[in-house]
């Protein structure tokens, strides 16, 4: 038998000269990544502390003090479940919708119209939530807001308190989130849609099969691994709310907490009331650790029935 030579490999440097551009292009995204992302992750040693004027390393240490405020409130419950089901709804709605609507694009013949279509729906996301907050006050409005003044009341019908019924918003909330997100997630998927080779297609096609089988047997199957990545990182911010959304848009009403305060506002007016940065670094870093977790649970999930859709 001929002895099998495995190939030299080459020094660590050369590789590096010789991929030096691709390195290079690199180091921008890097850069950013370790000051933005992993640098802050120093401060994390604030959650542990009781803060005081003496700065970070010079106040005394709490324990886990901080953490108490999160799970010994009467509220504890009610945020965590408001939080965990809003983002549950948010990621099932998006997922639904945004594909539907990338698919909806893709069978667009009329290039032009698809982009017109396509930009349409992108814009609600580069709103700011200040913005769709006035947007949905002047819906909903009891004096002047457009479905009291220009649809309930003409029908015959009494005008609605919104802003004082909070049954109402756990509706409301997941359209405004839905409407102003879809077009982001809608892109991504659009963008994976196109990149399928169209020899799938024309082979369904020859075969007999319907559009309705095309999409349920080519698109969305060849989709499938950036669904479950959309997913899981979706699933890794289960417990971040978005603030704008559950803040601005329901205008902080004190009549609408039962339905629309979650972590992030709690926390948000703890601190503007207590003033304890300790607790608002502890209620970080909380979300973070469980997020973590969640994400490394649901991708060993998706390895056991899938090894090539998970995530790593």
């Amino acid at each position: 038998m001929v002895p099998i030579v495995e190939p030299r490999r080459k020094p660590f440097w050369k590789v590096l000269i010789r991929e030096r551009h691709f390195l290079i292009m690199l180091l921008p995204g890097v850069l950013y990544l370790l000051l933005n992302n992993y640098l802050p992750m120093a401060g994390t040693v604030i959650a542990f502390k009781s803060m005081d004027y003496r700065g970070i390393w010079g106040s005394p240490w709490a324990g886990l003090e901080n953490f108490e405020f999160l799970f010994k409130t009467t509220d504890a419950w009610v945020i965590t479940r408001n939080t965990i089901l809003y983002n549950l709804l948010f990621i099932v709605l998006i997922t639904t919708f945004a594909v539907l609507l990338a698919i909806m694009l893709n069978e667009l013949r009329n290039r032009f119209a698809a982009k017109v279509y396509q930009s349409v729906m992108f814009l609600p996301y580069f709103l700011s939530m200040v913005v769709v907050a006035y947007l949905v006050f002047s819906m909903l409005s009891e004096e002047y807001g457009f479905v009291n003044k220009s649809i309930l009341e003409p029908l015959g019908y009494e005008g609605i308190s919104w802003y004082g019924e909070p049954k109402y918003w756990p509706y409301i909330l997941p359209m405004v989130h839905v409407w102003k997100n879809v077009g982001y997630s809608s892109v991504i998927y659009l963008a994976a849609i196109i990149g399928i080779d169209h020899e799938y297609y024309e082979a369904a096609l020859i075969d007999g099969a319907s559009k309705w089988q095309r999409i349920t047997r080519v698109t969305i199957p060849m989709i499938r691994p950036v669904i479950i990545i959309m997913t899981l990182l979706a699933v890794g911010r289960i417990l971040n709310a978005d603030f704008g959304l559950f803040y601005q848009v329901s205008l902080d009403a004190g009549a609408l907490y039962p339905t629309t305060n979650v972590i992030d506002t709690y926390v948000y007016r703890a601190l503007l009331q207590y003033s304890d940065i300790g607790m608002s670094s502890a209620a970080g870093l909380y979300q973070a650790v469980v997020g973590f977790f969640l994400v490394l649970t649901v991708n060993a999930l998706v390895r056991r029935y899938s090894k090539e859709d998970a995530l790593f």
